[in-house]
């Protein structure tokens, strides 16, 4: 499972569409930081003198991380449209599913493979808001309960666009199905003003913003944990059923 997760990571790497997309977002979040820090230094003055006032953190590293959250929503598709739906079309799959492997692991190490360019990705990301700590003081359990939203979110966002990938032979179809499927469920507790409904439960986003915010609430944890292993189920129940025809 591991050696065919290095294998997934080392083909990424090996993609230029890969490495476009980690630099294009990263060129593109640089940005967004320096705006947010000069934001920061216009207001700086004025909000000095009210006590506990926001500092750095909350003011540059968080928006930062906020930003970063939509930008995932975009590239995720890009990245996992591949995962299954080009072995089926380069018909390297029967070899893959025939490969020594349970399903669940060749599933995992698929899973895990993509998961680990998204972690490096964040590992760049993490030095800008890093950066702060040299002349300011950086809340650092904010920023770890914010990482760790992030961590959880593009988690969730790898399971689906796994499973959409492994529904077709067209990387192009399994990125518009995973945008769309990422999308509703980003949005989806606009359908109703009412906290604490069924929309309000399956929407990303809602689970994201506490976190971002520093308040860690298992329900949060849970539902990103459901949703990852809800998604890598039927993958594996999927394509086990096409291993089995």
């Amino acid at each position: 499972m591991l050696a065919l997760a290095k294998n997934e990571l080392y083909r990424l790497f090996l993609s230029p569409l890969a490495w476009v997309i980690l630099a294009f977002s990263q060129v593109i979040l640089a940005y967004l930081f320096l705006t947010h820090i000069d934001y920061f230094v216009q207001i700086q003055a004025k909000i000095s003198a009210i006590p506990g006032a926001p500092g750095v953190t909350e003011l540059i590293a968080i928006p930062l991380l906020n930003n970063t959250a939509t930008i995932l929503l975009l590239l995720t598709p890009l990245i996992t449209m591949r995962l299954i739906a080009e072995e089926r079309r380069n018909e390297s799959l029967p070899l893959l599913l025939s490969a020594p492997l349970s399903m669940l692991q060749i599933v995992l190490g698929k899973f895990l493979g993509t998961l680990g360019f998204f972690i490096i990705f964040l590992l760049l990301l993490s030095l800008m808001p890093l950066s702060l700590a040299v002349g300011s003081n950086l809340d650092f359990g904010l920023l770890t309960s914010a990482f760790l939203g992030l961590i959880l979110l593009v988690a969730s966002f790898t399971a689906i666009g796994l499973f959409l990938s492994s529904l077709t032979k067209q990387p192009a179809i399994a990125a518009i199905t995973t945008f769309a499927t990422l999308f509703l469920l980003w949005i989806i507790d606009w359908a109703s003003s009412q906290s604490g409904n069924l929309f309000s439960w399956l929407s990303l986003l809602n689970h994201y913003q506490p976190l971002l915010q520093g308040e860690v609430h298992t329900r949060d944890i849970a539902y990103y944990l459901i949703v990852i292993t809800v998604f890598l189920t039927l993958t594996v129940r999927h394509l086990d059923s096409e291993r089995l025809n």
